[in-house]
């Protein structure tokens, strides 16, 4: 039986290692997750067996391991043999500040935050021994005692001595608890790595106003809290150096100001008990120098860049969840419109800047949620652009995105040429592949960067940069404002420009047979992508072909998933697409007819099908004359809705006048050919039986039932037949 089962979250896995070897070196044993349970072993089993045989179980603590589900079994496990603590089966060990709650908060733990290693290390092998703690030496008499805290503390709430913030509390600050908790443990692990924290996320989703919040909420921890604005070079060294004021360094007087910010840096790496807030930080580069060595103080950074290598750990911010966005909009606007809330929540993206621009203008004008709404669906680009939240918000949120817009164009075409096709795109999940396979259709720089890896990872790293994309995997996702402001800044030239660029890349895309189910994968990812191309096409009126084409088999695919109503729309768009381009009596326009005709028979609309079906034979007929393949589609077709209406003669002559064009221009053998014939065999044998029934005179064996098919037609780059039940 082992002496110890160190109970762990992955987090602490450095601490659970340093642990167990130093219980091993002085004759105690082990059984440790990362030393014992191998490539094959059953995990689950592994740790019933090391919880339940092992004399003790140590739960090494710290925000990850309270927070995490699968370590509660394991502490529980040795608390139930030890209710009482009598043998002291349950060894807490504090690895990270952490608060204690329900059972664990009962039990002495050993505390290891702060320590050095030499201190840690006697702190733990003291604390596992089971004998009285009873010192060597006598202790000093109680005079010796002298208080362990020299100054008095400030009262809760007061400001610290030192304090150059340039905002105000946001009153309104909502939904982002989780992420300040995180960010305080983090901050106050005390590890050396964790000291430094960069908050990184796209232009206007909070990372100024997470910072803020976390200076008032702990402004009692600090002895100083100083704001530097680290957007130019010039403010961020001016701001950090005019700390040495309040601190009186002898060297505040300089006229060198590279001599006052290195006496600021040099007095922060000896002294504790401060926090530096780093706003808006281009790179990791900018600001490495102004970050002291040592384990001294904190420093918070926000950047839209989420690269921070060494220097930082990172914590992303993202858009709020909708649930807390609406929130945020009911109690910045004092109302109680839940649903508009949410409406409104859902087109500004969740984005928080966007969101108190909303309230700030609800707020000016005095109107309701609901009317903001009308007026943003209505006037968007016009309240984006023009209006200011508030002085804490200095920059409309067209502004805010026009700097990173500006700075990406200065660093690579081929990036600024990414965001501009991406904007013409749906917001999520742009496959990558798509941009490649239509590289064809891209201007010259972003051919070049989509054909090779290299280049492309780079295009996609500057838009990183500035966090205007996300990347998983082998797709990109952009946040839906950013793509509408991106679209607006475009003259109307190079808008049309991108729309029928977009709209050309997921066309070739988007699958020919996309009513066959093996495509229909494809289809999924690329739907939303059609759906959005083709919108920005009809709206700027570009690509009538592409457009066309593309709704065409999007309702091909709909109608396949038995989404008729959605099938008919788009195959309602694409026919007055064709209509206007063409003609009314064009044959792309007996596609689009035909296909029309196919949805409303599935919907139980005869009378329209069998409509649809006859336009679409006279218009064949007037194009390739009455014996042509295109026209046995169409009569094949029509023979199917006269069988549904019960018309048995009619199905009969359209059956003989397809099987006769398709044997004389595709052979006997054909699989069109075929079907003609099995149709004809089918509405004979009903017609048999029908006579048989009412007393008339046949001939011929009946033949078992075979189903009327049809005929889908769609297009590849000429028309093509689209077969379905």
């Amino acid at each position: 039986m082992k002496d110890f089962f160190i109970s762990y979250n992955k987090a602490d896995r450095l601490w659970a290692e340093w642990m167990a070897w130093q219980l091993e070196e002085v004759g105690y044993s082990t059984v440790l997750q990362a030393w014992d349970f191998r490539p094959g072993f059953n995990f689950v089993l592994g740790m019933h067996k090391a919880s339940s045989e092992a004399k003790r179980t140590i739960a090494v603590l710290s925000p990850h391991y309270l927070a995490a589900l699968y370590t509660q079994p394991e502490w529980a496990a040795a608390f139930a043999q030890d209710p009482k603590g009598d043998k002291g089966t349950l060894l807490p060990i504090r690895v990270k500040e952490c608060e204690l709650k329900g059972l664990l908060n009962q039990i002495i733990y050993i505390d290891l935050v702060g320590l050095e290693e030499d201190a840690a290390k006697g702190v733990l092998l003291a604390g596992v021994r089971r004998d009285r703690a009873k010192p060597k030496t006598q202790p000093a008499f109680p005079s010796d005692y002298k208080r362990s805290v020299v100054e008095q503390p400030r009262f809760p709430g007061t400001l610290p001595p030192i304090w150059n913030v340039p905002h105000g509390r946001n009153r309104n600050f909502t939904g982002r608890e989780e992420l300040l908790a995180e960010l305080r443990a983090t901050l106050a692990s005390g590890e050396p790595a964790a000291l430094t924290q960069a908050i990184s996320g796209l232009g206007g989703v909070g990372k100024t106003q997470l910072a803020l919040e976390y200076t008032y909420c702990h402004a009692n921890d600090y002895g100083i809290v100083w704001w530097v604005r680290a957007e130019e070079p010039a403010t961020l060294a001016a701001d950090y150096a005019a700390l040495a004021a309040p601190l009186d360094l002898p060297e505040k007087e300089a006229r060198e100001q590279e001599v006052i910010g290195k006496a600021v840096w040099q007095w922060l790496g000896r002294n504790s008990g401060w926090l530096l807030v780093f706003d808006n930080v281009r790179d990791a580069e900018t600001v490495r120098a102004f970050i002291p060595h040592g384990t001294t103080g904190h420093v918070v950074i926000t950047s839209r860049n989420p690269n921070w290598g060494r220097v930082a750990g990172t914590l992303t911010v993202k858009v709020l969840e909708r649930d807390k966005a609406a929130a945020f909009l009911l109690k910045r606007t004092q109302s109680a419109d839940k649903k508009s809330a949410d409406a409104l929540a859902k087109e500004l993206g969740y984005l928080p800047l966007a969101l108190e621009h909303a309230g700030a203008y609800i707020e000016a004008a005095a109107i309701s949620l609901s009317d903001y709404l009308g007026r943003y669906r209505t006037f968007k680009q016009e309240l984006l652009k023009h209006i200011k939240p508030s002085d804490d918000y200095p920059r409309t949120v067209a502004e805010t995105f026009e700097i990173s817009f500006q700075e990406v164009e200065k660093a690579s075409a081929a990036a600024a040429d990414l965001l501009n096709l991406c904007a013409f795109l749906a917001p999520d999940d742009i496959p990558l592949d798509i941009l490649k396979k239509g590289a064809e259709h891209l201007p010259k720089s972003l051919a070049a960067a989509v054909t090779d890896e290299i280049s492309l990872d780079e295009a996609v790293a500057v838009l990183r940069r500035y966090s205007l994309v996300e990347r998983t995997g082998g797709n990109l996702s952009v946040h839906r404002l950013v793509q509408a402001i991106a679209r607006d800044r475009l003259r109307e030239e190079k808008k049309k420009k991108w729309a029928e660029t977009a709209g050309n890349i997921v066309n070739k895309a988007f699958p020919n047979e996309s009513n066959d189910v093996r495509t229909w994968p494809e289809c999924s990812v690329l739907l939303a992508h059609g759906l959005a191309v083709a919108e920005h096409a009809e709206a700027l009126v570009v690509s009538p072909e592409a457009t066309s084409r593309l709704l065409n088999q999007i309702g091909l695919y709909l109608h396949g998933r038995a989404e008729h109503a959605a099938a008919r729309a788009h195959y309602e768009r694409a026919l007055k697409i064709d209509e206007a381009a063409y003609g009314k009596n064009h044959p792309t326009v007996a596609i689009r007819v035909n296909n029309l005709g196919l949805v409303l028979r599935d919907m139980g609309d005869l009378k329209g099908a069998k409509a649809h079906y006859e336009r679409a034979l006279k218009i064949d007929e007037a194009a390739y004359g009455k014996n042509h393949p295109e026209v046995a589609t169409d009569v094949n077709n029509l023979g199917g809705v006269l069988l549904a209406q019960g018309d048995l003669e009619g199905v009969k002559g359209c059956s003989e006048r397809a099987l006769r064009i398709w044997t004389e221009f595709l052979g006997e053998r054909h699989p069109d050919t075929v079907l003609a014939r099995e149709n004809l065999e089918f509405v004979e044998m009903l017609i048999s039986a029908r006579d048989e029934s009412s007393g008339k005179s046949h001939k011929g064996k009946a033949k078992k039932p075979k189903k009327n098919r049809d005929n889908h037609k769609g297009t590849k780059s000429t028309k093509e037949k689209k077969k379905s039940l």
